[in-house]
């Protein structure tokens, strides 16, 4: 039996709450669903916390499992300095399971969180059963060393304009109508996560730039199934890295791109991603 405290109801409706290591170490996350059965873990994005989550994903998701966001150190509501290699964020997690009383769970990780899926898989096997891996690359992936000026920049337009910086790097200006559903949606929770800051931001830069310059890893290692999602013109880490991934995870299925989609398309296409979710975890 775990510790975790799961709410019995809506994502956007569940309370954030805190778990506390053996080390120290100050965890937020919140968790829906029942405590049975293998739990999703969500590891999400750059910059995010738990409401950076699209309620209608999780709420689709925890039809057939518990699920479990958590906040990287250093970010939302958890305690600690943002680390500064992804490897250190792995250690995180780790962490956190361990004071969680989780034994197994499967992994959704969205692009940085999908960086830290894979060293996951290569450093704790035992520790997962199944992954998802949407808007991501490997480690020295093609193009990745240029989020930090594409994420700067957005935030400078962002400014300009008074849209949110995620129009810029999740959505193509075409699909901008869904992004503005998806802000509405995360822009409803009942118990919002402390908002992130800067000083997160730019150490969680750093790691994803040396993920990007970092020597390729023996992704012949990962015997997990894995899906591999995103869309066909991802700006932030190009979808040319999704393809890689498929290439050379002895065990992916590589879903067809979404076409029109940008790094946001699990958001764009909530229901699409859902479905996929779903059939490939059963």
């Amino acid at each position: 039996m775990s510790t975790v405290k799961y709410f019995d109801g809506p994502y956007v409706d569940a309370p954030v709450e805190g778990m506390t290591t053996p080390q120290g170490a100050y965890f937020a996350y919140r968790a829906v669903g029942s405590d049975g059965g293998v739990p999703l873990l969500l590891l999400n994005h750059l910059a995010a916390t738990l409401d950076g989550w699209d309620p209608r994903l999780v709420d689709q998701f925890v039809r057939d499992r518990p699920v479990i966001a958590v906040d990287y150190p250093g970010m939302g509501g958890s305690s600690g300095s943002a680390p500064t290699t992804v490897a250190a964020m792995a250690d995180g997690v780790i962490e956190f399971l361990d004071a969680a009383g989780l034994k197994q769970v499967d992994l959704l990780g969205l692009s940085l969180g999908g960086f830290v899926t894979q060293q996951l898989l290569l450093t704790h096997p035992e520790r997962f059963r199944m992954a998802v891996l949407a808007g991501t690359g490997p480690a020295g992936g093609a193009g990745i060393t240029r989020v930090p000026g594409l994420t700067f920049r957005a935030m400078a337009q962002a400014a300009v304009t008074r849209k949110d910086t995620r129009h810029y790097l999740f959505f193509p200006v075409a699909a901008w109508d869904r992004a503005d559903e998806f802000l509405g949606c995360v822009a409803a929770f009942k118990h919002p996560d402390r908002a992130a800051r800067v000083p997160g931001l730019l150490r969680q830069l750093k790691a994803v730039r040396s993920w990007g310059r970092q020597e390729p890893q023996d992704l012949s290692r990962i015997g997990h199934p894995v899906l591999v999602v995103n869309g066909d013109n991802d700006l932030m880490v190009p979808s040319s890295n999704t393809l890689d991934l498929g290439r050379r995870l002895p065990a992916a299925r590589l879903e067809e791109l979404y076409p029109g989609a940008g790094h946001g398309a699990i958001f764009q296409e909530p229901d699409l991603f859902a479905s996929q979710v779903r059939a490939f975890l059963d």
